[in-house]
């Protein structure tokens, strides 16, 4: 029985937790109020990640790839403004989805969490939000969990921390890439009480609210689903056409990659392979090298779309209206946010929670999502590679390097990079 139980992975624990909860949050009403308590603290747990996280991982992804920039220069500035541009496309067809389809709607959260109106951004007017951005101190901000003030003092950081020469940065680089491996198990540990927290919060949700919600949890997976097939068919494709690379044999070479990254809602595990891909298909090694670990920090083409989709869900299931400009203050919060974490699982669950803390949406939202987080991020993971892959190879043809009989397609072997999946 109990090698049974060892058998049983963490996101199968994840959707036993979910319909034992909705059962019982269905059956128990009135009872299912009292086990909050779990869910908040699985909250807090998650709560206490965003900033050693954020912080440790944007200043590796910029200062670490300082000596990077310099060698390559045109390179790294064509690939961010690359990597800038599509990321925001994302960001908006997520948004014109969630405001389409609505799936938050008919979500009732409790008012004494969803009650937002002193420090929502509807509050907050364009002069204020901007200087909002800037913090008059790293520890108030840390202790706030405000992501955006985080982020300045991040970038300005590692911006700082390029001009510095010798041991000194090796120190705090290496400080930084410790704190960051270090949050990655954090986190890891954390999401290993994943099926208390989300059965819990399932329970209490259902409870709450009536079996009808998870007709929400189904919508909201539809638009995401539907968001990233409008992804690849109306931005993805016209790329390729446009800078004339073979859709076919570019989806070939994408394939394996793909579905590792599906399948193991990790972009990591599938970098060895996605790297001996596109050297065979024809981008040179040195461009792919930099382009797709770049791009796991700047270009989370799928992750970003869907934090658009789970933000304003939130504010829908917290009955928070927020206009145009407000839905957009919160995508240019996420356009920060989302750069420079590592794309490893659950580290958009870590982002949405900074970002909605930051806007003082209610964190529960991010509880009921967490419930299908899985089923989402088999997809964002799976997109995030085909962009990346697809962006090296953009970055090859603007270089005029992609050559398809490539004679660096032997610099990656099977032995030596496949075995390291």
């Amino acid at each position: 029985m109990w090698t049974f139980i060892k058998k049983i992975s963490l996101t199968q624990w994840i959707i036993i937790s979910m319909v034992i909860g909705a059962i019982a949050g269905w059956l128990f009403p009135e009872l299912s109020q009292n086990i909050r308590i779990v869910s908040n603290i699985f909250l807090k747990m998650i709560k206490v990640i965003i900033v050693p996280l954020l912080f440790s991982t944007l200043v590796v992804g910029i200062a670490g790839h300082s000596d990077d920039l310099k060698a390559v220069g045109r390179l790294a500035f064509k690939s961010i403004i690359y990597f800038e541009i599509v990321t925001t496309i994302a960001l908006f067809i997520g948004l014109a989805a969630v405001n389409l389809t609505q799936p938050g709607v008919g979500i009732t959260l409790p008012q004494s969490v969803s009650n937002t109106t002193q420090v929502t951004p509807a509050q907050m007017s364009i002069k204020e939000t901007i200087e909002h951005i800037v913090p008059k101190s790293f520890f108030e901000s840390a202790a706030n969990n405000d992501v955006l003030q985080i982020v300045f003092f991040a970038i300005l950081f590692g911006i700082a921390l390029t001009q510095v020469k010798g041991k000194p940065k090796e120190a705090i680089l290496n400080f930084c890439e410790g704190l960051s491996e270090v949050m990655f198990k954090f986190t890891g540990i954390v999401m290993k009480f994943a099926p208390f927290g989300i059965g819990a919060a399932m329970c209490y949700t259902v409870g709450h609210s009536g079996i009808g919600v998870l007709m929400n949890l189904g919508k909201i997976i539809l638009t995401l689903y539907g968001s990233l097939f409008v992804l690849i068919f109306l931005v993805f494709i016209p790329i390729m056409l446009l800078f004339k690379i073979p859709i076919k044999r570019f989806a070939k070479a994408v394939e394996e990659p793909a579905l590792i990254a599906f399948s193991t809602t990790s972009s990591d595990a599938a970098l060895p392979k996605a790297l001996e891909n596109m050297v065979k298909f024809g981008v040179p090694r040195r461009i792919v090298s930099f382009v797709l670990p770049t791009g796991y920090s700047f270009n989370l083409d799928g992750s970003t779309l869907y934090l658009s989709i789970a933000a304003i869900f939130v504010a829908q299931a917290a009955g928070v209206h927020l206009d145009l400009w407000h839905q957009l203050s919160i995508m240019f919060a996420l356009m920060l946010t989302s750069k420079g974490i590592a794309a490893v699982p659950r580290a958009s669950i870590v982002i949405l929670s900074g970002t909605l803390v930051t806007f003082g949406l209610p964190l529960e939202g991010v509880a009921i999502l967490l419930g299908v987080d899985e089923i989402m991020d088999m997809a964002r993971t799976g997109t995030n590679l085909v962009g990346n892959c697809l962006a090296s190879t953009v970055m090859a043809r603007i270089e005029g390097e992609l050559n398809f009989d490539n004679p660096e397609n032997h610099l990656f072997s099977e032995n030596s990079i496949s075995n390291n999946i």
